[in-house]
């Protein structure tokens, strides 16, 4: 049995600094989620976009990582209790992220 392919190709999403702050509170999320269960790894699609949410000036994401991206976010933001904040944040994102996918 062959593994897949490699995802090799990028999707810039230029976000600003409270959109970055609302896609890394969700990874981290997920990567301390996944930590705490002992039988569990981080997911490496997590820990690859919080790198590249994490480096300075550079959102390059694989189309895998934007996929998961637009499910976190869009059930982050259907959560009552996403504070306020971060609703408008998070919309501009999902935006932005079903944007890259779509082209």
């Amino acid at each position: 049995m062959s593994s897949p392919p490699q995802e090799t190709e990028t999707h810039e999403v230029t976000l600003s600094r409270e959109e970055r702050w609302v896609v890394h509170s969700l990874l981290a999320d997920r990567i301390d989620e996944a930590v705490a269960d002992d039988s569990e790894s981080p997911p490496e699609w997590a820990l690859e976009a919080i790198e590249a949410v994490e480096a300075d000036g550079s959102d390059a994401f694989t189309d895998r990582q934007l996929r998961r991206l637009r499910d976190d976010v869009d059930a982050y933001l259907e959560d009552s209790e996403t504070p306020q904040r971060d609703v408008e944040h998070g919309a501009a994102v999902l935006e932005r992220v079903e944007s890259a996918l779509a082209s």
